[in-house]
C-alpha cells in the first residue's frame, strides 16, 4: 500500500475475517512510506491482530513491495494482493484448495470491479467489458482455465526460488513478467470463478487516464525483455492510437489520408457504441453516454503509454556505425 487511508481498512479486515485457520494466516502490510493516515490504520489492526506485521517500502514502488513481503513471509504459500481490494471471506481456503487440487503454481480468481461514484460505476463497467480490456481473463471470465496471467495470486513459496522475485525494474507489469517467467519454466495459472476479490476501480477519468497511461508505458519495457510475451491485444491499442495519428496529420493534405482517418474512428465508435448499449441495457442507460468516453479513455491512454515509452526507447538507443 501506499496512501491508502480509504481503503486500506476494509482491506485488512476482509483479510482477517478468512474462514483459514488464523494461527495459519501471517499478514504482512508492506508500506511505501506513505504521508497519510495508512500506517496508523495498519498500526491500529497490529495491536488487536498478532498476526499482522507493518513493514517499510523505502523504494516505494510495487515490485519492491512484494518482493519485502516475500522475502519475509514464512507460509508455503503466498498471496499478494492490493490495498485496492478486499477478498471473499474464502478467498485463502479457496486458493489453497485449487493450488492443490489443479496441481497449478499460482491460483486466483477474476477480479469483481467496484466503482463509488457515478463515474466510478461506469469506470467498473468498462473494465469488465472485453471491448474494454481486451482478452484479459482475470477481469472478466466466468469460467475455469488456464491463463497467461491474474491479478492477486496466490503462488506456491517454492516457485520464487525456482524463477527469482518480481523485477524491481518494473514499475508496472511486474505481475505479468513474473507470470511470463512461471509459464516459460514450465508452471501453471489456474484462473476459477471460484475464488473471488473485489477491486475498487479508479473514480475519474484523470486517474484512469494516469493508471492505463503508465500500464502502457511499461508494457513496452516488459516486453524489450521478453519479445516472444507479446499478445495481440497489446498491440492493438498502439496501432489504433498510430493510425489516427498519422491519418489525421495527413488528411489536410491527402484525401486517401483523410479516408482513412474518417473510416477508423467510424469503425471504432461503432463499436464502442454497441457495446457500451449492450452494458446500458443490463446496467441502466444512463451509463450510456460516458461509456463511450470511457473506452476511449482506456485504449488512447494505453496506446499513448506505449508509444511514448516505444519512441524513448529508439532515440535513447545508441546507433552504431
Amino acid at each position: 500500500m501506499r496512501n491508502e487511508e480509504g481503503y486500506i481498512d476494509r482491506c485488512l479486515q476482509s483479510v482477517i475475517d478468512q474462514d483459514y485457520p488464523r494461527g495459519q494466516v501471517e499478514i504482512l502490510v508492506v508500506d511505501g512510506m506513505s504521508t497519510d493516515s495508512s500506517r496508523s490504520i495498519v498500526s491500529e489492526f497490529a495491536g488487536r491482530y498478532a498476526n499482522v506485521r507493518l513493514l517499510d517500502n523505502e523504494k516505494k514502488i510495487a515490485p519492491a513491495a512484494f518482493n519485502c513481503g516475500i522475502r519475509k513471509a514464512k507460509g508455503d504459500i503466498v498471496a499478494i494482493i492490493g490495498a485496492h481490494c478486499t477478498l471473499a471471506p474464502d478467498y485463502l481456503s479457496k486458493c489453497a484448495h485449487y493450488l492443490s487440487a489443479r496441481e497449478a503454481d499460482c491460483v486466483g480468481g477474476p477480479i469483481q470491479n467496484i466503482g463509488e461514484g457515478f463515474w466510478g460505476q461506469a469506470i467498473s463497467l468498462a473494465m469488465s467489458s472485453p471491448f474494454g480490456v481486451g482478452d484479459a481473463h482475470f477481469r472478466y471470465s466466468h469460467r475455469e482455465r488456464y491463463v497467461d496471467t491474474l491479478a492477486f495470486g496466490a503462488y506456491r513459496r517454492e516457485i520464487f526460488d525456482k524463477i527469482g522475485l518480481f523485477d524491481e525494474n518494473l514499475v508496472r507489469n511486474q505481475d505479468y513478467d513474473l507470470n511470463y517467467r512461471l509459464r516459460k519454466a514450465g508452471g501453471k495459472i489456474f484462473l476459477t470463478p471460484a475464488i473471488k476479490s473485489y477491486y475498487y476501480t479508479r473514480s475519474s477519468l484523470p486517474k484512469l487516464w494516469s493508471q492505463y497511461f503508465q500500464y502502457g508505458f511499461w508494457k513496452v519495457r516488459m516486453l524489450q525483455k521478453h519479445p516472444r510475451s507479446v499478445r495481440a491485444r497489446q498491440l492493438v491499442p498502439p496501432l489504433f492510437v498510430l493510425v489516427l495519428l498519422l491519418s489525421g496529420a495527413l488528411s489536410a493534405i491527402s484525401s486517401l489520408a483523410a479516408w482513412v482517418f474518417a473510416l477508423v474512428v467510424a469503425s471504432y465508435l461503432s463499436l464502442s457504441l454497441a457495446f457500451s448499449f449492450s452494458i446500458a441495457a443490463r446496467k441502466g442507460w444512463r451509463y450510456f453516454p460516458i461509456l463511450p468516453v470511457i473506452f476511449a479513455c482506456l485504449h488512447l491512454s494505453w496506446g499513448l503509454g506505449f508509444l511514448y515509452s516505444l519512441a524513448r526507447l529508439i532515440l535513447q538507443r545508441p546507433i552504431h556505425r
